[in-house]
């Protein structure tokens, strides 16, 4: 999620058949590439191929293809190429025997190609400013150019590089540098325009706003910033829905729009290079990026698979050089037009595939039971897909079964099926056990009160108190315990810390092992919905030495700065009062640490309040430590707590040069070692 922009290695070549038919020249091989997906925690992880190189198509017919940009696929069986090299549309069939062309003498240079069910051919043409419209048997029928209305910007040329066109004939036109957004013209009158749709934003980070607010007019005119980004391709479904894909907007780098241009997907895992989107059939979405990545995701654009890669110079089946398009057929297989190779990808879908698009298919149309049949086989298969994880927690939760419900939602890091399952079986317990649980706490209120009516009248409780107060006597108690008054009483408690020796390093010791270990409990077992890191991942040892070494370097840097500044605390003092400082952590962790465990999602924001709650106590307390102790004014309190924090960063600093120069000094001691038995052994 939130933090991954990885790039897929594709691996060696693997063995390559080749089939040559009379009409055309097709080839086929395996998979020379890896397929990933994207756990719960945002991790990369190989898993199944998902799709194996089916064909490529090199020729239609006799006739190669020169510099192809675009490509229709129609559910008929017809596949219509933009041959832009050479100025022409080239119509096929599904095995690639040539059907016609046309185009020729009117395109100058296509660039985007839309076809109807009803074989209507919309054509972009970007050199020729215009849009063409043929009929099914290839005849010009209408030429639409730049679009006279004002609102369109006089001075914006019409540079048209992609184009769709909905139900009733509107077209979405993307042109070259227009920033406004999709161009949106109606064939009603010959051509009006009807505005701009999908427009992208601006970058509105806390950044830009300060850079720009101190630039002049001329400045803040020219900056990037300022300008949105043209969109690099789109995509129709069905629904007249419009899918769009943007270089360099991050989440929004791929958009399904609504009527009103509203976004309507954000991809948990984005393309940053995108070339091409596509609409699947089972409510899925493919977007390829120009290096020949293809990335699947479902309808909530939770990505399924990242599958495919760049061509090295090879021309190794199933890998790309230049991307520009790309289409599923009523077959479920992929076409991926590579304009570089002039050929164009087929991808065939496994059986592993197969499976989670059927379960994707029912799951999405709200049909879960009968979703439960193709997920369990695709578990079978791979126990670790998060996805089907998911989708099964989510059916069994329809069917009311939440303990399995919640064991699924826990193995597909999905939080909100998990809140939703969790709250069920909440509500349940709470409705067979409410009677049970306030009887009992009358019974215990009862009989406390007993209890202290016998110990006023009998005196039961002496020998226990007297017991009690011996062991609160012993020194290192109540050491202990006086982190409760230092966190009630900070000003006298430093008092105590620097004056009377209330507390020692022991006691300082031994609160901070009990620190460190609520930590690595709170961190590695506290609830599932506030749990942060990987199931079953562990790090102990790491945890505890950047305690102790963030400790060492905020005490002694504070140490450090005291001491230049006439501060009057001893490092002892320092220590030990930073230390009693956590005691808000030490109190309120384990009721945060229960509180976890049985809250949901909407009530999460207690646990958010407490530890807030907690954290701000803590920052105070750490304040008027540096205060009482040296016996600053609240002004210097900020002053040292400012060098403190420089202090820091300059001993971070040095600690990496420090490593650096001991990395390229080991490094040269081995290559000089390795020389050296090299000829000795020679």
């Amino acid at each position: 999620m939130k933090k991954m922009k990885k790039r897929i290695i594709s691996l060696a070549a693997l063995l390559i058949a080749f089939a040559v038919s009379a009409d055309a020249i097709i080839v086929q091989a395996d998979a020379p590439y890896k397929t990933y997906t994207v756990d719960g925690y945002g991790y990369v992880l190989e898993t199944q191929t998902a799709y194996l190189p089916y064909e490529t198509i090199t020729k239609v017919g006799e006739e190669a293809l020169n510099a192809p940009t675009d490509f229709t696929l129609l559910d008929d069986g017809y596949m219509y190429i933009l041959d832009s090299g050479n100025a022409r549309v080239v119509v096929s069939d599904m095995e690639a025997n040539l059907i016609t062309t046309f185009g020729e003498g009117v395109l100058v240079n296509p660039r985007g190609i839309y076809v109807t069910p009803e074989h209507i051919c919309y054509v972009a043409d970007r050199d020729a400013r215009s849009i063409f419209v043929f009929d099914e048997n290839g005849e010009l029928m209408q030429t639409y150019g730049k679009p006279t209305a004002p609102l369109y910007g006089e001075t914006q040329d019409f540079l048209p590089l992609k184009v769709i066109a909905n139900e009733s004939g509107t077209m979405y036109i993307i042109c070259e540098s227009n920033t406004n957004g999709v161009v949106q013209i109606s064939p009603v009158e010959g051509g009006t325009f009807l505005g701009y749709f999908g427009t992208n934003g601006t970058d509105p980070s806390l950044w830009n706003i300060i850079w720009r607010s101190i630039q002049t007019e001329a400045q803040r005119a020219k900056s990037r910033g300022n300008i949105p980004a043209t969109p690099d391709n789109m995509a129709i479904d069905e629904k007249g829905l419009i899918y769009t894909v943007t270089r360099g907007e991050g989440r929004a780098t791929l958009k399904r729009l609504n009527i009103a241009g509203i976004n309507m997907i954000e991809p948990d895992y984005y393309e940053p290079v995108p070339a091409a989107v596509a609409v699947g059939n089972h409510d899925n979405v493919f977007v390829a990026s120009q290096m020949g990545f293809i990335y699947e995701y479902n309808n909530d654009g939770d990505l399924l698979f990242v599958f495919g890669g760049s061509d090295d110079g090879q021309q190794r089946i199933g890998l790309s050089t230049k991307v520009e398009a790309i289409q599923v057929g009523i077959d479920d297989k992929i076409y991926v037009l590579d304009s570089d190779k002039a050929q164009i990808q087929v991808y065939e879908p496994t059986e592993f595939t197969n499976y989670l698009h059927e379960a994707l298919y029912l799951f999405s149309k709200g049909r879960y039971t009968q979703s439960k049949e193709p997920l369990t086989e695709v578990l079978k298969m791979n126990n670790l897909f998060d996805y089907a994880n998911m989708a099964m927690g989510r059916a069994l939760y329809k069917e009311e079964n939440y303990s399995e419900a919640v064991y699924y939602a826990r193995l597909a890091k999905d939080y909100e099926g998990y809140s939703d399952a969790f709250w069920e079986i909440r509500n349940n317990w709470l409705k067979h056990n409410l009677a049970t649980v306030i009887i009992l706490l009358i019974i215990l209120f009862v009989l406390k009160k007993v209890i202290s009516v016998l110990d006023k009248k009998k005196h039961i409780l002496d020998k226990p108190r007297a017991a009690m107060h011996k062991v609160g006597e012993v020194k290192i108690i109540k050491q202990l315990r006086y982190m409760f008054y230092y966190m009630r009483h900070p000003i006298d408690g430093c008092y105590g810390i620097k004056r009377e020796g209330r507390v020692s390093v022991l006691s300082a010791n031994i609160l901070l092992v009990i620190f460190m270990l609520f930590y690595i409990i709170n961190k590695y077992f506290c609830g599932f919905l506030l749990k942060y890191v990987r199931e079953g991942s562990y790090d102990i040892f790491s945890d505890i030495g950047t305690i102790v070494v963030m400790l060492v370097l905020v005490v002694g840097c504070n140490y450090l700065m005291c001491t230049i500044n006439e501060g009057e605390g001893k490092f002892k003092h320092i220590y030990c009062s930073f230390i009693y400082s956590l005691g808000p952590y030490l109190v309120f962790m384990p009721f945060i640490f229960l509180l976890g465990h049985v809250v949901t999602f909407n009530e999460a924001f207690f646990v958010q309040f407490a530890n807030l709650f907690m954290y701000v106590w803590i920052a105070v307390l750490i304040f008027i430590a540096i205060k009482e102790i040296n016996n600053y004014k609240v002004k210097e309190t900020f002053k040292i707590i400012g060098l403190t924090i420089f202090t820091i960063l300059i001993a971070c600093l040095l600690a990496f040069i420090i490593y650096v120069l001991w990395s390229q000094v080991f490094d040269f001691i081995q290559s000089v070692f390795g020389e050296v038995v090299y000829r000795i052994g020679s």
